[in-house]
């Protein structure tokens, strides 16, 4: 049989020619060693010029893109494409990986750039988003991540002058984007009219904020900014692809061929146009240029590498060529002398030189070269073409000899026979030709037969035979030259090949895997010498097999490169080379061939070289001489840990349920039991598929695992401490360096990892996010900084993780199932893993880690690994038995230790102790020379104080420590074994072995119990403080229960093959047994009293009653349908009740008999036990305390719960506890009700747990978790809470209008003829002149006589509004007092005390939801304010200089509810308004996520760090308060308990305040605060307000505390008050605010004073001492604020809103000077011309007009039911137009007095009136209506006027319609949903403002007729704008907010003069 293994010589990448100049570009420079580097196919290549030397760099698995060079120009970053690529830094001096940067990017990495200092690096993703990452490379972590653009970018450069800015182009635009936190922010290129908007191919950046820019059309675009300042014209004659800056100025590349040099400022230097020059050619394009000092580098779309000296321009050097466009498909060797020819689809043909490594000729066809073959004797070259014909060449001179053309279809292959007389050419129809040489290639022969196209050919040393291969996978003979088929095989038996390439045959079978297409491997060239065969393929692997390799999938070598299919591989003529060519990367790549004996002396030479060099990877395929699996191995390798259900989908399922039992939900539930119970001790320890995993801490306890928890054994006392962090299987377990801390790892969806300290037990971090299914291994670094950890998943992730800040510092996944992971002690960026069949060395490159295989002969699997003395020294154990002994990666020898696998090994000061399945520990020296001592695991040597029994001889081995003068081992069946090193052996701890654990019965009147198993054993336990094992008995088979009889005397047990035994309690002796059934015996009970009967129930449905005495059946209880699962005698032992899965049979009598015990699921009395999920978990086991008041219940989900019994009723609540993983199989209480004793199913452990009664509970931690579903009763209603509850915030850029608009929007209208046109008047003959009167103006002006100026720009001057009715804690002091802040809409404000100005934070892009101050000192002023959005940011920023300092993009889709700053000021607590109420802690200044949760099923409205932690924090929402820690990168949550309380209920918790010793204080919806010790319910303060709670605020300086609620004012309460560090006693004080009732939202207090913002947007400050209110800041309570009018002369306005208050502002003031409450809604207001009456319309279409001086009212009326919209003085003070919603203008006469008669009103109006304005002279009035129409009327007597021309000749007093031509350009183009609500034209009659539905006000040229029309546009206010008007002299516009109730007033900036 032929040698299966892999063969020992190998290849080495000697020489890539060619350059990949396609579809990339800037991917050429020179490194700092003046080495050029570049990247073809997958390699990087590093090229000495000087030298004429390549160096590869291989870390790449598919094509490279794109390139990018360090700016000290030593490192090199590259970017590949694929399905998952990554990024790969390295070294271009010793091309080794530096980092790996993965898993942000899909399809591949378009560009990349590295910022000015090295740090950072920015790539672009080909994903549909064109994703744009910040990674910082060298921890291998994103900073920053951002949709690009919605086409291809192209290009992306830092700007290298200021620091955080980037500029990308692309596909028709270029962006500007700046990085602040982890947001990038773009800002859009403005074309303007400068250039045309097009596609930027290239940039560089330069000072002073320009940017170049090179463009398709060869224009040179030059940005200042983000604005277009100048163009280059023609700078090249088209696409610019490369632009290189460097100290002398910049270098253009473009398809012109031309590179052109420029100087700093851009002025032209020099032109060199490399089509004139000696080595050019028509149709050369320069893809990329490089220029250093007086050299530059151009890269061709051709493949070539130019190099030209700036001097001497005309002659550049060609330093590198290759193949271009089209495939690669022809190879061919000399036969005599070092040369390869190749042929291309770019139809040329190519001769290289081997030793060279040179181009040395190069020809050009007619046609695309397919296949090419060297005559014997070397003369001749024959190519065969794409198109049929075939040309034959001199090789000499690369004349044409013939040309023939016999076939229509490609030629694929052409051989010359060996004798060199005739040519064989097969081609795609299917046939090969046969010519003769001598004949001048005459055709002599056909061969046909062939079902499909010829792939390969060879032919036979005689040249006699001919064999070929074809497209369907068949091979044919022929008999040369006549070309007739051999049909009979037994004529070939003696034939030998000349040559093999074929692909099929028995010699080459092995070249296949198992499973595989016959298309995937290319090409195929045997090295007959050296017994070895190459392959090419699909994937770009290149193979070296043995030859002949006989059987299917035989062990190869591979090696990387070429990126995607290798179209063919030739050796050279002395088998010194192997040459294979690349079809999409049309790249030649020349491979050295090391032969064996070669390789094992380069090994002694220098064994990195080789290695670097080769990369090649020992074959996947699993080998077949290895010898078979140990059997436990082959069983844990089968292991996959998955569940039905994970613990982490409870949530979810839960509420889909709920939804389900909401009814049922509203029943009274039975309440949950008094008593509770603490886990005390646990019998068991998994070792049965867990190794290494049993430790000593620093006190000398035993530390290890089993089921879901952590256990610390302290054996002197034998006690048990308990880490119940966990809530599934714990897999593995690690022992921090100092002893302290251990690390365990679970399974799981999300698997995470714990690490918690052995003293405390508690959690110091939690890792996850990394790893499914599940953690199979963990270890330390030596400094105790690192840990490792190996997942479950079927990539068997590794992750590097710094476990104190809970970072992954690296990640990388395994093929192999991974058994054991170490870190290097010295180096701990290096380590280990070993598993099955390999054992590989890591390192740690940036975010990944780069492994490489132990290279040893047969790969066997290994157990368990140590370092030892030196960095390069690893011992690795074996599944034979042996320890392998490593040098670096290379196996020095091997040392028999174990018969059977070596499971554990540990290493020591001087050797190392290893443990196998043998049962034997042994001692070892320190190099394994010898072994020192062995201990055999037997019971004859077990000491007398040992706590139970070994059940065998010499068990196998899991574990092992040393420490404290013993070794300590963990076996296979459970035990936990001391071995003194005298050699006695203590056993501290056992379980029961594999399998599950059933049948479970406790004792009727001692503290034992009996346990039986599926192991087959019967145990007998004593749960007295001795806890241990007393006896046990080997059964034949397993068992699923056992029962004790009521004397205690005898033990009755079933087992799983359908007998029963009875036997002896205390000898465990046989007395009896029976085998009446088939199926299992499921449960067994003696009758009570004297325990006459014996009834057994088995798994086929019947119950068999025994009499005891007798040993007869008496009786069999038949009728059940399915199989029993449990039964209970009743206390005569009359009757048997059974409980069955699906059917229970219900007598009437049940109910009323006296159970004896109960011990069933199912029935009346138990129906609450089963929970709400019942679909996914069965209630498994019950049992009922002997004092019949608390039933215990097991479920599958490893949940133990305690109810009060009888639980009638369904879902009751429970107390519940995790400790079990999977399922609980039974519980039992002892017969005291002092213990409850519990056993799981898969953990196979015995739990005691000790019974707490009701009363003697002293506030225990690890108390049990509440039950599932809250109850109803949520302490009250309120509205407010209501509301904000189910608010939905709009999103601006969603917004739709506000108005119910009907028709066709005024930019989508069709303009309607103009009267000449109507009559027929083509518009060109106008008249030149007109004769007609000039037009008047359209608006009346009132500053005649002054140069009038247009307005340029609006600055924000005032804001009055404040955000209180939905938002809260949002009102803050600054700066000792001096300064308060707080927000509206989108604005942040910050207002002086003394000087009232107000200075504004604008960053944001929509509204402010929330706003927290950082209170440490290091963080003075520091703000950070959350806003809504869909992706929603929150912004971090300086109040005094309103710097941003930090943007986090966050994931809380909706927005961001409640923000905090914790006690370092570093971190920031984020809540999110998505479903899932997720909650996120930033560390802001990085912009780094720290770690993110759902919250709440339901709204959580504040979390609030505690204000002396950075780790602990509370979050309160509807019905809920959580007890939030973060360990590392994770956060963990305790619900509040509040069953310490008597009838304390959960109610929906609103604010949150914190005391001293870990009080914290909630405030309530009902006005009661709780008082919480840790998250205990210690004490409610009752009605500490009437009202709800709202807001609490905790001084940092004495730890008072202020509370605000909602109460109406009394005299000795207030919505304010100020209370004690306990919250015992309190001071109230009242707001003067004249409110019935007072709502507080905010408080907040400073120096002496308390700062309160109140639902009614006022915000007051007050006085401590003297309870005086001092009103800062008022605003509109309800919007929108719908009525504006600014007074003619002053600078004052009105504003009217929903609230019926209407208000009047001073603008210089800046306050608020009066409010008069109208009792109704406003809707609209307006000043007489002369500013002594204000007119106001309101919401139920009534209308007032008030005398402005007295504020009395001069009259009322209504006329109309629905909304005012709009009322009007005419100019002459004459009339009054009231418009409104019922289509209608009415109109009044003021001169007749206040009785106020309507005289007429305007008809035919089609819609709602929106805005209405007078003309100059009062006798027209214009209408805007809801139907997008403007109409024209008479006033007064209301009818409409229709001519055009008429109405373009008034001149208005005001224009604030929003329709009509002169205002058409204010219509955007995105306004479909939404629209432009109001506009004002300037008093000047220059300039119109607008407001739309998106919270924008624009400011506009008037008139603007064409369509949409630039603008200047600002932001602010929320969605809706309801209102805006300029102020008189237009100083100020003024506009008003719809959702935001704020008024805005900006300053207007006049142009100058």
């Amino acid at each position: 049989m032929a040698d299966r293994t892999a063969p020992n010589c190998h290849l080495r990448l000697e020489w890539v020619y060619g350059y990949r100049g396609h579809q990339c570009r800037n991917n050429l420079y020179y490194t700092a060693a003046k080495e050029i580097v570049y990247f073809v196919a997958g390699v990087g290549v590093v090229y000495n010029t000087r030298e004429h030397k390549q160096k590869f760099y291989l870390g790449h698995n598919d094509d490279i893109i794109s390139l990018a060079l360090h700016p000290e120009r030593v490192l090199v970053a590259t970017g590949q494409v694929g399905k998952e690529p990554y990024i790969c830094v390295w070294d271009s001096y010793t091309v080794q990986t530096v980092s790996i940067l993965k898993d942000v990017h899909t399809h591949g990495i378009a560009c990349l750039a590295f910022d000015l200092e090295g740090q950072c690096l920015v790539s672009v993703g080909l994903d549909s988003k064109n994703t744009i990452c910040v990674w910082d490379w060298r921890r291998g972590k994103v900073l920053a991540a951002a949709p690009g653009h919605t086409d291809r970018i192209f290009d992306i450069s830092w700007d290298l002058y200021q620091p955080s800015k980037l500029v990308s182009c692309g596909v028709k635009h270029i962006k500007f984007w700046s990085l602040c936190g982890n947001a990038l922010t773009p800002k859009r290129g403005v074309f303007g009219k400068t250039g045309d908007l097009q596609t930027i191919l290239c940039l560089a950046c330069a000072k002073d904020e320009v940017t170049y820019s090179g463009a398709l059309n060869g224009d040179i675009y030059v940005w200042k900014g983000i604005n277009l300042m100048r163009t280059v014209q023609g700078a090249h004659g088209s696409g610019i692809f490369s632009m290189n800056g460097c100290e002398e100025g910049f270098a253009t590349g473009g398809r012109d061929g031309c590179v052109r040099l420029w100087d700093l400022n851009f002025k032209p230097i020099t032109v060199i146009d490399l089509r004139e020059t000696d080595q050019g050619y028509k149709g050369l394009s320069v893809r990329s240029v490089c220029w250093r000092g007086d050299h530059i580098l151009v890269g061709t779309q051709d493949s070539e590498i130019f190099e030209v000296v700036v001097h001497d321009r005309n002659k550049p050097f060609l330093i590198m060529q290759g193949h271009c466009e089209g495939e690669l498909w022809a190879l061919a060797v000399h036969p005599t002398k070092p040369l390869a020819m190749t042929g291309s689809d770019d139809r040329s043909v190519r001769i290289w030189s081997l030793i060279d490594h040179a181009l040395i000729a190069r020809c050009n066809m007619e046609e695309p070269i397919r296949c090419a073959a060297v005559s014997t004797d070397g003369i001749h070259l024959a190519l065969g073409m794409k198109d049929g014909s075939f040309t034959v060449l001199r090789v000499r001179d690369m004349t044409e000899v013939v040309h023939i053309k016999d076939r229509k279809e490609a030629i694929h292959e052409l051989k010359y026979s060996p004798d060199g007389a005739h040519l064989a050419v097969g081609s795609n129809d299917n046939s090969v030709d046969i010519y003769g040489v001598v004949q001048r290639y005459k055709k002599v022969g056909e061969c046909i037969g062939s079902n499909s196209f010829i792939t390969h050919m060879d032919w036979s040393t005689d040249s006699k035979y001919l064999q070929t291969n074809n497209g369907s996978g068949r091979r044919l003979f022929y008999r040369m030259p006549s070309g007739k088929e051999v049909t009979n095989r037994e004529e070939l038996k003696l034939v030998q090949w000349a040559s093999w390439t074929c692909v099929l045959g028995p010699e080459v079978n092995g070249i296949w895997p198992k499973y595989s297409d016959i298309n995937d491997i290319n090409s195929v060239d045997a090295n007959f010498n050296n017994q070895v065969l190459v392959t090419a393929d699909d994937y770009g692997l290149v193979k070296l097999l043995r030859y002949p390799c006989v059987k299917k999938g035989a062990k190869f070598k591979k090696y990387l490169g070429h990126s995607a299919h290798i179209t063919n591989a030739r050796w050279s003529h002395d088998y010194q080379w192997v040459i294979t060519i690349g079809g999409a990367d049309h790249s030649v790549f020349q491979w050295k061939f090391v032969p064996e004996r070669k390789s094992k002396e380069a090994l002694h030479i220098a064994p990195q070289e080789t290695l670097a060099d080769s990369n090649s990877e020992e074959s996947d395929s699993d080998q077949s001489d290895v010898p078979e699996m140990d059997s436990e191995i082959e069983q844990e390798t089968q292991l996959t840990y998955r569940r039905q259900v994970y613990k982490e989908d409870l949530p979810q399922l839960k509420e889909q349920c709920k939804e389900k039992h909401r009814a049922t939900a509203m029943k009274k539930r039975e309440r949950a039991p008094g008593s509770g119970v603490k886990l005390h001790f646990i019998h068991g320890y998994r070792g049965y598929d867990c190794r290494s995993n049993l430790f000593y801490t620093q006190t000398g306890e035993i530390v290890y695992h089993v089921a879901a928890v952590g256990v610390v054994y302290n054996r002197q006392q034998n006690t048990q401490r308990f880490y119940m962090g966990h809530d599934d299987d714990i897999l593995c377990l690690a022992i921090h360096p100092l002893k302290d801390f251990v690390a365990t790892g679970q399974v799981g969806r999300d698997s995470s990892i714990h690490i918690w300290d052995t003293e405390m037990l508690k959690p110091m971090s939690v890792l996850k996010g990394f790893h499914q299914l599940g953690v199979c291994a963990l270890d330390f670094s030596a400094d105790g900084k690192r840990l490792a950890s190996v997942g479950l998943d079927d990539n068997h992730t590794i992750v590097l993780w710094d476990w104190r800040k809970g970072e992954k510092l690296s990640a990388m996944g395994s093929k192999d199932k991974i058994f054991v992971v170490k870190i290097n002690p010295y180096l701990p960026d290096k380590l280990i893993t070993a598993g099955v069949k390999h054992m590989k060395f890591w390192h740690k490159a940036g975010g990944g880690l780069i492994g490489r295989k132990g290279n040893m002969g047969k790969t066997e699997t290994m157990m368990c690994a140590v370092y030892g003395w030196s960095e390069e020294m690893v011992f690795s154990g074996t599944c034979t038995g042996d320890i392998c002994i490593w040098r670096d990666m290379f196996l020095m020898k091997t040392v028999k230790a174990h018969d059977g696998p070596v499971f554990s090994m540990h290493a020591l000061e001087k050797g190392f102790v290893t443990g196998g399945k043998d049962g034997i520990v042994a001692l070892w020296d320190d190099s394994f020379e010898r072994c020192l001592k062995t201990y055999a695991i037997k019971r004859s040597v077990l000491a007398p104080g040992s706590k139970g029994l070994l059940l065998e001889d010499n068990p196998s081995i899991r574990a092992i420590s040393l420490g404290h003068g013993h070794i300590l081992v963990g076996t296979k069946n459970g035990e936990i074994l001391e071995v003194d090193k005298s050699g006695p052996i203590t056993l501290l701890v056992q379980g029961h072995m594999e399998g599950e654990v059933w049948g479970l019965a406790t004792h009727p009147h001692l503290p034992l119990c009996a346990t039986v198993s599926d192991d087959k054993t019967l145990r007998i336990w004593d749960l007295s403080p001795s806890h241990c094992m007393l006896a046990v008995r080997k059964l034949r088979k397993g068992g699923r229960c056992c029962c004790f009889s009521p004397d205690g005397k005898a033990l009755a047990v079933g087992l799983n093959d359908g007998s029963f035994l009875i036997v002896n309690a205390d000898t465990l002796e046989d007395l009896v047994s029976f085998h009446h059934r088939k199926d299992i015996i499921s449960d067994i009970k003696f009758s009570p009293g004297a325990g006459k009967y014996l009834a057994v129930a088995s798994g086929d449905t019947f119950v068999d009653i025994y009499n005891v005495m007798s040993s007869k059946r008496v009786g069999v209880c038949k009728g059940c349908l399915n199989y029993i699962t449990h039964l209970d005698w009743d206390r005569r032992g009359k009757q048997c009740f059974l409980s069955i899965i699906i059917f229970i049979i219900h007598f009437r009598f049940v109910e009323k008999i006296d159970w004896s015990t109960w011990t069933c699921v199912l029935g009346t009395s138990v129906e609450g036990i089963w929970p709400v999920i019942n679909e996914v978990t069965e209630v498994t086991t019950a049992c009922l305390s002997s004092d019949r008041k608390v039933l215990a219940t097991g479920d599958d989900l490893g949940y133990v719960k305690l109810f009060r019994y009888p639980v009638k009723g369904k879902y009751a609540k429970f107390k519940r506890y995790v400790a079990h993983s999977a399922h609980v199989t039974n519980v039992r209480w002892t017969h005291d009700d002092s213990l409850l004793v519990t056993v799981g199913g898969g953990d196979t452990c015995l739990m005691i747990w000790a019974h707490e009664p009701e009363g003697r509970r002293e506030f225990k931690q690890c108390d049990s978790e509440e039950s599932d579903i809250e109850s109803e009763d949520d302490g009250g209603y309120d509205s407010d809470v209501t509301r904000e509850n189910e608010i939905n915030y709009t999103i601006k850029a969603l917004s739709t209008n506000m108005r119910p608009m009907t028709g066709v929007k005024p930019h989508l209208q069709l303009k309607e003829p103009s009267v000449d046109e109507r009559q027929g008047v083509p518009f060109c003959f106008r008249p030149p002149v007109s004769r007609a009167l000039p037009q008047p103006e359209k608006l009346q002006t009132n500053n005649v006589g002054k140069k009038k100026r247009p307005i340029e720009d609006l600055v924000l001057d005032l804001v009055f509004g404040y955000r209180g009715n939905d938002c809260r804690n949002n009102v803050h002091y600054l700066n000792e007092g001096a300064d308060i802040i707080y927000h509206t809409a989108s604005v942040g404000i910050v207002l002086n005390l003394t000087t009232s100005c107000q200075s504004f934070y604008v960053e944001h892009s929509d509204d402010i939801l929330c706003l927290t101050i950082n209170q440490h000192p290091k963080f003075p002023n520091v703000v950070a304010t959350g806003q809504v959005a869909t992706s929603p940011s929150i912004h971090v920023w300086d109040a005094m200089t309103k710097q941003t300092l930090s943007v986090l993009r966050c994931f809380h889709s909706g927005g961001v509810c409640s923000v905090s700053f914790s006690a370092t000021g570093k971190l920031l607590l984020s809540v999110g308004l998505d479903p899932e109420h997720t909650v996120t802690i930033w560390k802001w200044q990085e912009g780094a996520k720290v770690a993110s949760r759902i919250g709440h099923t339901q709204r959580i409205f504040v979390a609030e760090f505690r204000p002396d932690s950075d780790t602990h924090f509370v979050s309160v929402g509807i019905k809920h308060v959580r007890f939030w820690a973060l360990a590392g990168r994770a956060l963990l949550s305790k619900k509040g308990v509040l069953s310490a309380i008597e009838d304390a209920r959960m109610q929906t918790m609103l604010s949150v305040a914190f005391g001293a010793n870990n009080l914290t204080f909630t405030g309530t919806i009902s006005g009661d605060v709780c008082v919480w010790k840790e998250h205990i319910l210690v004490r409610i303060v009752a009605k500490a307000h009437t009202g709800p709670v709202f807001t609490m605020y905790t001084t940092l300086r004495d730890g008072l505390i202020v509370t605000g609620g909602k109460e109406r004012p009394s005299k000795e309460g207030g919505a304010l008050k100020l209370w004690d560090q306990e919250l015992k006693r309190c001071r109230a004080f009242r707001l003067e605010t004249g409110q019935i009732i007072d709502c507080v939202r905010s408080v907040c207090r400073g120096k002496g004073k308390i700062l309160v913002g109140t639902r009614n947007a006022e915000i007051i400050e007050v006085g401590e001492k003297n309870a005086a209110c001092n009103i800062l800041v008022n605003g509109h309570m309800d919007g929108p604020i719908w009525g504006l009018g600014t007074h003619p002369s002053r600078d004052v306005f009105l504003s009217a809103a929903e609230d019926g208050t209407v208000r009047l502002w001073d603008i210089p003031e800046k306050k608020m000077l009066n409010k008069v409450n109208l009792g109704h809604p406003a809707h609209t207001i307006s000043y007489s011309p002369e500013g002594d009456m204000v007119a106001i319309g309101m919401k139920n279409g009534e209308f007032i007009i008030l005398l402005v001086a007295s504020l009395k009212i001069w009259g009322k009326k209504r006329d109309r039911r629905s909304p005012i919209q709009d009322i009007r003085f005419s100019p002459n003070s004459r009339y009054l137009a009231v418009g409104s919603t019922e289509s209608a203008v009415d109109f009044y006469d003021l001169t007749l007095g206040p009785q106020l008669n309507r005289i007429n009103c305007c008809r035919d109006i089609p819609s709602f009136v929106m805005q209405m304005d007078f003309s100059a002279d009062s006798t027209y009035i214009q209408i805007s209506t809801g139907a997008y129409k403007r109409l024209v009327y008479e006033v007064p007597s209301g009818k409409q006027v229709t001519e055009q021309s008429h109405i373009d000749r008034i001149t208005w007093a005001t224009w604030t319609s929003v329709l009509g031509d002169e205002v058409i350009g204010i219509w955007s183009c995105n306004t479909d949903k939404a629209d432009v609500t109001c506009a004002c034209v300037s008093h000047s009659g220059l300039n119109v403002v607008t407001g739309d539905d998106f919270g924008m006000v624009k400011l506009f040229d008037f008139p603007c007729p064409e369509k949409f029309a630039k603008h200047k546009r600002f932001l602010g206010h929320s969605a809706h704008l309801t209102n805006i008007r300029f102020t008189n002299g237009d100083r100020f516009v003024v506009s008003a907010g719809g959702d935001d109730r704020s008024l805005f007033v900006w300053r207007c900036v006049h142009a100058p003069h």
